[in-house]
């Protein structure tokens, strides 16, 4: 496994968190960003994610209208970003985890080659990342959202149904170590990249609230840039449980943010999601636009 480094200057890096809506509440609503659903599959079940292609009806993780190829999604950035100049961010976040999809790789090959002023980022459930960290970092990726809710593997138990491996389904005390582990080990690979690393954590109440804060401790200790304690969405197996109150979600991030920083205007998007945070647009409906529009002045000429 090679040692691949980003080299950035502190000015460097507070320019790539200065231009990213995620990382930076100011940048929030003076930036757009963009996903680009081109990785479908998934290597774990997660108890409270339900993956949804064509559908337009719900704004959370693992949604989209429809999964993307790498040279369809490349072209609708180069029009989005034609036509959007606040376009500084194009992440891929799904629908599946974008470490188990090649197309993830040929698409950042193509952004590197041909819009290599737009930041690169990536969100993964981290289970291959500590084989695919330098590859992420060779691609151009300048963000990583890491996704960690656990330390142990009973909490994690509790959380994960299984994990896929060589195509195998993996399940138990076992898997669940081996998943843990494969997390943590490569968001510590990930932060030597130079990358710049966000971690994800939902907060389902009763199943990890007792251990978010140890893992807000740990991610300090190891440099992470920012936390995003997340509210659970019930879906999937977690469906009957309870989303943490507004005063609940407050009080553990206040007690994680003795550790790291927290990120506290996350909307949970669509894996499609376009526009500023919060307020996102109809990705679709801007391309279709963009080509009346060409038609238009084509007819004019």
């Amino acid at each position: 496994m090679r040692d691949v480094k980003i080299e950035t200057t502190l000015d460097e890096r507070e320019g790539i968190i200065s231009r990213h809506p995620c990382l930076s509440e100011a940048a929030h609503g003076a930036y757009t960003r963009v996903h680009m659903p081109v990785a479908p599959k998934c290597n774990i079940q997660c108890r409270y994610c339900e993956r949804k292609f064509d559908c337009a009806n719900e704004s959370r993780p693992g949604v989209t209208s429809r999964v993307l190829g790498p040279l369809e999604a490349y072209e609708r950035v180069l029009t989005l970003a034609e036509r959007n100049p606040s376009l500084s961010v194009v992440g891929i976040a799904g629908p599946g985890d974008p470490l188990a999809n090649d197309e993830t790789f040929t698409f950042l090959h193509l952004m590197k080659r041909g819009a290599p002023d737009l930041l690169a980022c990536v969100s993964t459930n981290g289970f291959m990342l500590q084989e695919r960290a330098e590859d992420l970092a060779s691609h151009g990726v300048a963000s990583l959202t890491v996704t960690i809710n656990a330390i142990t593997a009973e909490t994690a138990g509790r959380i994960y149904a299984f994990t896929l491996k060589d195509r195998r389904r993996q399940t138990g005390p076992d898997a669940m170590a081996e998943l843990v582990e494969r997390q943590w080990g490569g968001l510590m690979r990930a932060v030597k990249t130079g990358m710049v690393v966000k971690v994800n954590t939902v907060y389902v109440p009763g199943v990890n609230d007792h251990e978010i804060p140890m893992i807000a401790a740990r991610l300090g200790m190891l440099g992470v840039e920012l936390m995003n304690v997340m509210p659970l969405i019930p879906h999937a197996e977690f469906a009957g449980r309870e989303r943490p109150s507004c005063g609940e979600l407050d009080r553990m991030r206040a007690a994680c943010e003795a550790h790291v920083p927290q990120m506290r205007h996350c909307k949970q998007c669509r894996a499609d999601a376009f526009g500023p945070i919060g307020s996102d647009g109809d990705m679709d409906l801007e391309l279709v636009n963009a080509h009346i529009g060409q038609e238009y002045c084509e007819s004019v000429l």
